[in-house]
C-alpha cells in the first residue's frame, strides 16, 4: 500500500511518514493541493492523507476534484473542530478525519481500520471443495460498523453506516428527514435536514457501484424509504 501524505508542515508529514512506514506502508508526501492532484493523477496511490489548511487549495478542494473519478480512501488532518467542517468533509467523500493535535501512531491505526473495512480478510473455509453460499442482498456486521450490499462492503462513512443501517431495520417503511436527523444525528438540533438528502446521494452512488438498483426510495413530501 502506497499513502500519500498531503500537509505543508514538514515536521507533520515527516512523523506520520515514519509511523506509517514504521506499520509496513510506502509513503510518499507533498505540500500543495495542486502537487497532489498532479501526483494522483500519475496513478500508483492507494490512499491519501490529507491536511485541510494547505497554503494553495484547501483539502476539500483537492477531495472534491479527487471524487470526480476516484473513490480513493481519504483521511483528513484539521486543525478545524468545529462540526460544520467535518460534516463538509464527510459530504465530500472523505472516509474519516483526525483533529489536530494528533497522535502519529492513531493516524496510523485509523488508516488500518479504513482499510480493514474496504479491503476486510476473506473467511478460511475447511471445506475448499464446497460451493459458496449466494450472498444475501444486505449483510451488516455490527462489531466491525460496516454493510456488505450482494457480497460486496460498502465504503461507508459513519454517517452513512448509520443511515443506512437505519432504513435496513425498518425495510418498507418511510422515514421522514427529522425522523432520521433524530435517529442518526445525536446533535441534530445543530444540523441541517438538508444533511440527510446529500447522505442519501452517496449512499445510492455507492450501492449503485455495485449493483444498478433502485434501493433507497424517495416519497416526495414524505421522507426515505429501503425497497423491501
Amino acid at each position: 500500500m502506497n499513502i500519500l501524505i498531503v500537509d505543508d508542515e514538514p515536521a507533520i508529514a515527516d512523523t506520520l511518514s515514519y509511523a506509517l512506514r514504521a506499520e509496513g506502508f510506502a509513503t510518499e508526501c507533498c505540500t500543495l493541493g495542486g502537487e497532489a492532484l498532479a501526483r494522483l493523477q500519475q496513478g500508483g496511490v492507494d490512499f491519501v492523507v490529507l491536511d485541510v489548511g494547505l497554503p494553495d487549495i484547501t483539502g476539500f478542494d483537492v477531495c472534491r476534484a479527487l471524487r470526480r473519478d476516484s473513490d480513493l480512501p481519504v483521511l483528513f488532518l484539521t486543525a478545524r473542530s468545529d462540526e460544520v467542517d467535518r460534516i463538509v468533509g464527510l459530504e465530500l467523500g472523505g472516509d474519516d478525519y483526525v483533529t489536530k493535535p494528533f497522535s502519529p501512531r492513531e493516524v496510523a491505526s485509523r488508516v488500518r481500520a479504513i482499510l480493514r473495512r474496504l479491503h476486510p480478510e476473506p473467511r478460511q473455509n475447511g471445506d475448499s471443495g464446497a460451493q459458496a453460499p449466494k450472498p444475501e442482498r444486505f449483510a451488516v456486521d455490527r462489531d466491525g460498523l460496516r454493510i456488505a450490499y450482494h457480497g460486496h462492503w460498502l465504503a461507508l462513512t459513519r454517517y452513512e453506516y448509520l443511515l443506512l443501517a437505519l432504513l435496513l431495520e425498518r425495510p418498507g417503511r418511510i422515514l421522514s428527514r427529522p425522523q432520521i436527523m433524530a435517529a442518526v444525528w445525536q446533535d441534530d438540533g445543530e444540523s441541517l435536514e438538508r444533511t440527510v438528502d446529500t447522505h442519501i446521494k452517496t449512499l445510492r452512488s455507492k450501492l449503485r457501484a455495485v449493483r444498478d438498483d433502485e434501493v433507497i426510495l424517495t416519497h416526495r413530501g414524505l421522507g426515505y424509504s429501503l425497497a423491501a
